[in-house]
């Protein structure tokens, strides 16, 4: 989770989600959905970043983030945090400027936008703060599009 304030970026807490291995698929997705909802309750965002969904050729794997995806998503939907999605790509090419970039690319450029002494780790957590940072660039060119069409 970051902030955004005149212009700029900083960290507010990241981390992952523990789900127990050996939890159903219901247990592990009620998990998710209750993480989610306490850091909302707790600190209040205005709005979520999530990643797309992508396509694997395992597709176990596909729907299982998938379902993991929908629970979050449904946390932020009941309350009232509009959500936005970016593709891996677009996240990649926002944060690191190419759309191919490597995962410790995306974890090196976190560590420097975001001012941190090391990178973040897991590469998951640092993944979840490159999807936030992208959309605060988009938040930040949106409001710009907004100063520039209202001066013509």
């Amino acid at each position: 989770m970051i902030s955004i304030q005149d212009g700029k970026n900083s960290l507010i807490r990241y981390g992952t989600i523990k789900i127990p291995a050996k939890a159903d698929l219901s247990q592990k997705l009620k998990k998710i959905y209750d993480s989610v909802l306490e850091v909302i309750h707790q600190y209040k965002p205005d709005e979520m970043a999530i990643e797309e969904a992508f396509y694997s050729k395992n597709v176990k794997s596909t729907m299982v983030i998938g379902q993991a995806r929908a629970a979050a998503i449904l946390a932020a939907g009941q309350a009232g945090i509009p959500v936005t999605e970016y593709s891996p790509r677009e996240i990649k090419h926002s944060i690191v400027g190419l759309g191919n970039a490597s995962k410790s690319q995306v974890q090196y450029m976190v560590k420097n936008l975001l001012n941190l002494v090391e990178p973040p780790q897991p590469e998951d957590a640092a993944d979840a703060l490159a999807i936030a940072l992208c959309h605060a660039h988009k938040i930040d060119s949106r409001d710009k599009l907004k100063v520039i069409r209202g001066q013509n």
